[in-house]
C-alpha cells in the first residue's frame, strides 16, 4: 500500500471525476483502455493507472465466470494487497453507511458468490461501473445490489481519508451493530 499519486493531490473529487472520464466506455471482457473497452475490472485498473501510473501487479486472463469457478475471493485479495479495506467484517447497508464517494465497493452477483464486480462510489447511493452489455456508466445503485456490497476499499494517498469518528464509544458500537 504504498503507492502515491501520479501528479497533484489525491482527493476523493478526483477519484470520481476519473472515473467519470471513463463513463461511455463500450464494454469488453478484461479491456482497460479508456474509450474503446472496459469490464469493471479494467474501468477500476484504468481509474488506478489514471491517478498512480503503472498498475500495482499484473493481472491474468480470466474468463466471465472466473468466480464461479475458483470460488476464491480473488476481488477482495487484490484489493486488500495494494488498497486500505473500510468496514472490515460488516456488509449491505451498514457497510454502505461507511463507504464514501471515491471508494472501491466490491458487490456479490449471486448471493453466496465470491463478490465478482467492482464499481465506486460517486455520491451517496450512485456508482460509476461497467457490466456485460452495457458501457461503463453513473448509475443509481440499485437495491438488490446494495444487499449484496460485500467489501469496500479506500485508494492509497487520499488525503480525506475518514475524519475521526467523535462519537462516544456505545454510539460507535451500536452502529456497527455490536450490543
Amino acid at each position: 500500500m504504498t503507492a502515491a499519486p501520479a501528479s497533484a493531490e489525491l482527493t476523493r473529487q478526483r477519484i470520481v471525476e476519473t472515473a467519470r472520464g471513463w463513463v461511455g466506455t463500450p464494454y469488453r471482457h478484461q479491456g482497460s483502455l479508456k474509450g474503446a473497452g472496459a469490464d469493471c475490472l479494467g474501468l477500476v485498473r484504468g481509474v488506478w493507472r489514471d491517478l498512480y501510473g503503472a498498475e500495482p501487479e499484473p493481472i491474468v486472463p480470466y474468463s466471465p465466470n472466473w468466480a464461479e469457478e475458483s470460488r476464491a475471493e480473488t476481488l477482495r485479495d487484490a484489493a486488500g494487497r495494494h488498497m486500505p479495506s473500510v468496514g472490515d467484517g460488516l456488509a449491505g447497508e451498514r457497510l454502505l453507511a461507511l463507504v464514501r464517494p471515491g471508494d472501491l465497493i466490491l458487490i456479490r452477483v449471486r448471493e453466496r458468490g465470491p463478490a465478482k464486480h467492482a464499481a465506486i462510489l460517486s455520491k451517496p447511493g450512485f456508482i460509476v461501473h461497467a457490466y456485460d452489455r452495457h458501457a461503463v456508466m453513473e448509475s443509481a445503485l440499485p437495491e438488490a445490489w446494495r444487499r449484496k456490497v460485500a467489501f469496500a476499499f479506500v485508494f492509497p494517498g487520499i488525503l480525506d481519508v475518514r475524519a475521526p469518528d467523535t462519537r462516544p464509544p456505545a454510539a460507535r458500537s451500536s452502529a456497527r451493530g455490536v450490543d
